[in-house]
């Protein structure tokens, strides 16, 4: 590949679909969105792990929603890793790029540094969010924290909450080029099948975790064949080839489902994005009294506010917040 190439699908979501077997999805790939994402903290290992398959999760989520909706992703455990949220806002108009970021709360203290970052959420909750904008009321899909990753997580949620067969195969690092920088690359593939299928019969729940959905329960019997052979293709696809920079998605699609019959749709560039400002801020602080406000205040006589997801920091004249405001800065 040329470095041409190669820059022409760094940061991009690519969708397709599969005719011969009735199959969406989409090839992702993150570098320097990823990078900017966890240059803005100073995580662990494993908290860092986390946030980049995260990311990558929301990046192949996201890139069906409609122009200028969010999306957004959380997992809330009591382990150590407490809280994982990401954002991904949809472009404001055709071929702009869509802005992701993310953030992690973990415990410090009880945090293995270096271990495996899943069984360290513990029990809780990954949701998906979808706010259609002012006016709308925000969609809300929540399944329990399940399987031993957070796509898998992903897998269970739209096997329940949506009842779409879905699988996540995903790829995420540091990796090193010769004569540059270590640098974050993560690269995956989301495969769903198209048709509504029913949900799975009697009142038994699944087989999945807990009693779950999974797809195997949702696969009707002319559509399980094809769903499975996908599923063995993408098993497949070595680490070096979802993450690139090498090997273009599309020379991935062909090499993985030449026999399916692969074609692709426009790519959705990303990149880094945050959304704060000092006015969200201060709109965020106008539900409280000026007496509330006086407890928030410094000894140097000022409100403070940091951003989790980028870092950006705030200061305010407390006369000027809260729903007793005074006046303006």
């Amino acid at each position: 590949m040329t470095l041409t190439a190669k820059i022409a699908w760094d940061d991009t979501v690519l969708p397709f679909q599969l005719d011969r077997s009735d199959i969406r999805g989409r090839v992702a790939r993150l570098d320097n969105t990823l990078d900017r994402i966890l240059g803005q903290h100073d995580y662990p290992p494993a908290v860092e792990a986390a946030v980049a398959e995260m990311a990558l999760l929301t990046a192949l989520i996201g890139q069906t929603i409609k122009l200028r909706w969010k999306l957004s992703l959380q997992m809330r455990g009591d382990g150590p890793l407490r809280l994982i949220a990401t954002d991904y806002y949809a472009p404001k108009s055709e071929g702009a790029p869509a802005r992701i970021r993310a953030f992690a709360s973990y415990d410090a203290e009880r945090l293995e540094a270096a271990g495996d970052p899943f069984p360290q959420t513990g029990r809780g909750y990954f949701a998906i969010l979808i706010d259609q904008g002012e006016g709308t009321t925000p969609y809300q899909g929540i399944t329990p924290i399940a399987g031993t990753s957070l796509k898998d997580c992903a897998e269970a949620y739209f096997a329940q909450s949506e009842q779409l067969p879905t699988r996540f195969h995903l790829s995420f690092g540091r990796s090193q080029e010769k004569g540059e920088a270590e640098a974050w690359r993560a690269g995956g593939v989301m495969l769903q099948l198209m048709p509504e299928a029913p949900v799975r019969p009697g009142g038994d729940g699944g087989s999945g975790e807990g009693g779950l959905l999974a797809a195997e329960d949702i696969l009707g019997e002319s559509d399980g064949e094809d769903w499975r052979r996908a599923n063995i293709l993408l098993d497949t696809a070595e680490p070096l080839e979802m993450i690139g920079p090498h090997v273009a998605p599309t020379d991935l699609l062909v090499r993985l489902f030449h026999e399916e019959t692969p074609r692709v749709f426009d790519a959705q560039p990303v990149a880094f994005g945050c959304t704060c400002s000092a006015d969200k801020v201060r709109q965020s602080l106008s539900i409280y009294s000026a007496r509330d406000i006086g407890h928030m205040t410094t000894e140097d006589g000022i409100v403070t506010a940091d951003c989790q997801f980028c870092g950006a920091h705030y200061e305010f004249d407390p006369s000027t917040l809260g729903f007793e405001a005074k006046g303006d800065d």
